[in-house]
């Protein structure tokens, strides 16, 4: 009878699986006629709504790295205060940059033509040479990253269904290959909405499960108060605290995951598609109550990992074991949801992060420079082809990891999102605001971001031990950017002024 239950329980998870990657390339074929032409792959003929690009810009922000990793992570190490990394993802992270930069970039980006981030560099600055040292960047900080997204899934694929992590790969390798490829941005848009809401109901209900295990919410806090780590601190309640055991270095992680947002490609790019001024302040709403319960839920939920602690052996298995450790007593049904939200979060951001990527690669870096007269048509094709090409590098890249346990690949993963934000952020933002903003101050905040974050990775033991942390080095890069573009653009050539009032024109 047990072994029966059993079986039933197992078909009943992969029933639940199989129809939801149905839907997934069923959307994908739906929307192959937006897919026709850059402007439609790319951006979706920048018609997209509220709702579907504030999730779009959800799920691209919360992916497996944030849920497994970094909410296991942080979560062990600060305990409950590292809800204020949530928070600061949605203030920051959403609110603030959705106030900020969302309705300034959609009408600039459009007034230039521009598609890419790149692009929006090349046309605000007139210099093709800083619009192709933009799209290196990307190309060498943003296709490694796209294997961390793998992260996480093996032990959850494994708790659930028992299936090798290779399995998992390649099988989610293949299919966000097929509907971003059939269906371009638009079927990532309303694939990224169906696992948005995928993602706000999991989470809610494994919180409600997680905390019900421990005998509800106040009894959780109290067991959490009575935690004592000595490498920590000898104190009780650290673990409970409003600001944990460690605020400096817990106030670096909410720069690094908030601040970040702000310039790294794949975020911005967003902005680019949405349909009209009307539609950014609905999707600012409802991006930074998304974030709130998402982002928010999963380091909360985190905070309680010590709960688990006799589960749970961090030197062996690292802080990815802890959320798996948490979840490892729920129901089936329970843990179907989660594997299902992980995997849709995931899902989401590799799509997005592709989409990036391949047509930074062909706009950018291909196009006029490698291959004259492109037409719009061999574009299209170009970044088809090279979504796959770069899903089949993240794939191989995370195999790679997995069987051989390459620790370089690891830390150039942790280090990009340094890399990319510390060098984009403060052009970008200045861009869109200042006209005074020089092209040397752009080539000095690139250089200054890439070196510190590549240097950290080669170098970390040569560092100060506030900065040998990637995330510490990370949020110094994005903030030192800051000063960096004012000061630079203030002793350096001014900017075309022909260039900048067209630029500007679009304002008036």
């Amino acid at each position: 009878m047990g072994i029966l239950q059993e079986n039933g329980v197992y078909k009943m998870k992969l029933l639940i699986l199989i129809i939801y990657f149905a839907v997934l390339i069923g959307i994908g074929i739906y929307c192959r006629k937006h897919a026709t032409d850059v402007n439609g792959f790319v951006l979706g003929g920048r018609s997209v709504g509220p709702w579907l690009t504030a999730f779009a810009y959800g799920t691209s922000y919360f992916s497996a790295v944030v849920f497994v990793g970094y909410a296991g992570q942080f979560g062990w190490k600060y305990g409950i205060a590292a809800t204020w990394a949530g928070i600061g993802n949605a203030v920051i992270g959403s609110l603030f940059a959705w106030l900020i930069l969302g309705k300034r970039t959609r009408i600039m980006s459009q007034h230039l033509k521009s598609a890419t981030m790149p692009q929006f560099f090349g046309e605000r600055f007139g210099s093709k040479p800083l619009k192709i040292a933009a799209s290196v960047i990307i190309f060498i900080f943003l296709v490694p990253y796209t294997a961390s997204l793998y992260n996480g899934l093996s032990r959850l694929f494994g708790m659930a269904f028992d299936i090798d992590y290779s399995v998992c790969i390649i099988l989610m390798a293949v299919l966000t290959a097929i509907y971003v490829i059939v269906g371009g941005y638009m079927a990532t848009a309303i694939n990224d909405f169906i696992q948005g809401i995928i993602m706000l109901f999991g989470i809610v209900t494994v919180i409600f499960a997680v905390l019900h295990s421990k005998g509800g919410l106040t009894a959780a806090f109290e067991g959490l108060s009575q935690v004592v780590d000595p490498a920590v601190s000898e104190k009780t309640g650290a673990f409970s605290s409003l600001f944990g055991p460690d605020p400096l270095n817990l106030f670096f992680v909410v720069i690094l995951t908030s601040l970040g947002t702000w310039g790294l490609p794949q975020m911005v790019q967003k902005f680019y598609a949405i349909k009209d001024e009307s539609s950014i302040k609905k999707g600012t709403i409802i991006s930074t109550v998304f974030a709130l319960v998402v982002a928010g839920g999963c380091y909360f939920l985190g905070g309680f990992g010590r709960l688990f602690s006799d589960q749970i052996d961090i030197a062996q298995n690292g802080f990815d074991s802890v959320i798996p450790a948490m979840l490892s007593n729920l129901g089936p049904a329970l843990i179907a949801l989660v594997v299902i939200l992980v995997l849709s979060a995931s899902m989401s951001t590799l799509s997005s992060l592709v989409m990036a990527s391949s047509s930074t690669l062909t706009i950018d870096f291909l196009k006029d420079n490698f291959i004259k007269k492109m037409s719009d048509k061999k574009q299209v094709i170009y970044i088809r082809g090279l979504v796959l090409v770069f899903i089949a590098i993240s794939a191989v890249i995370a195999l790679v990891q997995y069987k051989s346990n390459v620790t370089f690949i690891a830390q150039l993963m942790g280090i990009s999102w340094g890399a990319l934000a510390g060098a984009f952020l403060a052009p970008f933002l200045y861009a869109l605001y200042w006209k005074k903003v020089s092209k040397a101050s752009c080539y000095a905040c690139f250089v200054f971001s890439c070196v510190l974050m590549i240097a950290n990775m080669l170098f970390r033991e040569s560092f100060p031990v506030i900065l040998q942390s990637p995330i510490n080095c990370g949020a110094i890069a994005m903030l030192a950017g800051l000063v960096i573009v004012p000061v630079v653009s203030l002793f350096t050539k001014a900017p075309d002024e022909k260039n900048v009032e067209h630029s500007f024109a679009c304002f008036q």
